[in-house]
């Protein structure tokens, strides 16, 4: 009998849970092991940040639904990780041993990069929201509840080293719309920071046309942008960013009042993780080969943000490449066939597709770009915008949430969104 330990209950862990107990025989055991004891849909946490949505109606006790399905759940971090000797430490006190180990952890929000950034309820007594927890994203609403009584500029982006840019450009026109709703729009000047090269470069180098349809949708939504933004400090009210040229030279120095500002910070690997010798490069990030399993321990299994892959392209700010949703979610279904594989005596050929799908939310439109492979140049480089979109995000998240409560382990991305889209099935995997 195999112990499969697999730490987060997130958009990577739970799939890869479910997956792991459909595909395993029932004498292997699995655990999952979390800092919280919840699963939150964090593409609908902009919708939180406005009041569109509620707590409860993105946020499930996973618990539950783990165990109606034979799986074992430990609500606590993880303090450390003996990886030669297949053990973890829980910071309630406990240990764990296990034959194989998944880390799905999501990132360290790395907010201490830029002084003065993050939420204060992060403890640093910062000036700056984030959109990247449900935690976070009702913190700004209690923030904006209150900026409604008494409008101002607002800042919206991304911090040097940021890689998880969709949020950004959702959250700058899901609160345009919020603020045209209750008719104080024309009380709110707002600005897009981003250390992106230009708009619509996502990380990715841009796909398709989303240079010049982002650019128009923010002229169209009356956002100003500052690109090769390298924001050094953040004060009560204000924001000091360096703009750079393409050749990374000082271009101007901005000095930008707010009132509310979320700025999406860089990610690190979590402690405990960044902690192992030998397993992640010097940002935290878990170095993995073809088959999603440690370069240096054969039992260890990464997926999603917590991985480390190369960005796309270098840029004067520096920029990461994202981890979208249909990547990860071909990442933990490879790590599943793998380790099914390899405990029936296969060789483990499973791989992930590092493609890059996203919906993005405008308010009452959106945007959908689909970029495979994620590396130009691209077998398909496409970007389109409608209400259509709109209205798939939000379908989405149902589906999303009813796959969660239900146990479902079929692939959501492959078979269902891409289809939607138009795009034809992969056969790249």
């Amino acid at each position: 009998m195999a112990h499969i330990v697999i730490i987060g209950a997130g958009i990577g862990g739970m799939p890869c849970a479910y997956e792991l107990r459909e595909m395993l025989p029932k004498e292997h055991q699995i655990t999952v092991v979390s800092a919280v004891d919840y699963f939150q849909f964090v593409p609908s946490n902009p919708w939180i940040a406005v009041g569109w949505r509620q707590r409860e109606e993105i946020v499930l006790k996973v618990g539950p639904l783990l165990e109606k399905k034979g799986i074992a759940f430990i609500p606590s971090a993880v303090s450390a990780i003996d990886a030669p000797g297949n053990q973890l430490t829980l910071a309630n006190g406990q240990t764990l041993a296990y034959d194989y180990l998944v880390i799905t952890t999501g990132p360290k929000l790395s907010f201490d990069e830029v002084p003065g950034a993050g939420p204060a309820a992060h403890g640093g007594g910062g000036h700056t929201h984030s959109v990247c927890s449900v935690d976070y994203a009702e913190a700004f609403w209690r923030d904006y509840q209150e900026f409604l009584k008494n409008p101002g500029p607002i800042i919206v982006g991304a911090m040097p080293g940021a890689s998880c840019f969709g949020p950004a450009y959702e959250f700058a026109f899901i609160v345009d719309a919020d603020l045209r709703k209750r008719k104080l729009r024309h009380k709110v000047p707002m600005t897009y920071v981003t250390s992106e090269p230009y708009i619509g470069h996502l990380g990715l180098g841009g796909v398709g046309d989303s240079k010049s349809m982002l650019e128009s949708e923010l002229r169209n939504h009356d956002i100003k942008w500052i690109t090769n933004a390298k924001t050094t400090q953040v004060e009560a009210g204000k924001l000091f960013t360096t703009q750079l040229d393409d050749q990374g030279n000082v271009l101007k120095q901005h000095e930008l009042p707010f009132k509310l500002a979320m700025m999406l910070p860089a990610f690190k690997g979590v402690d405990p993780v960044a902690a192992v010798p030998n397993l992640c490069n010097p940002r935290g990030f878990v170095l993995i080969d073809e088959y999603q399993r440690s370069k240096a321990y054969k039992n260890i299994f990464s997926a999603g943000v917590c991985v480390a892959i190369p960005p796309v392209e270098v840029t004067p700010v520096p920029t990461g490449a994202p981890k979208t949703g249909y990547m990860i979610e071909t990442m933990t279904s490879a790590i599943a066939h793998n380790i099914a594989d390899e405990l029936a005596g296969r060789p483990a050929t499973a791989q992930g597709t590092w493609n890059a799908i996203c919906l993005a939310d405008m308010g009452d439109s959106g945007a959908a770009f689909v970029a495979l492979p994620q590396i130009p140049p691209r077998n398909v480089n496409w970007f389109k915008k409608g209400k259509w979109v709109h209205l798939a995000k939000i379908a989405f998240e149902k589906y999303f949430l009813s796959k969660m409560k239900s146990g479902n382990s079929e692939p959501i991305y492959e078979k269902y969104v891409l289809k939607a889209l138009g795009i034809v099935r992969l056969t790249d995997r």
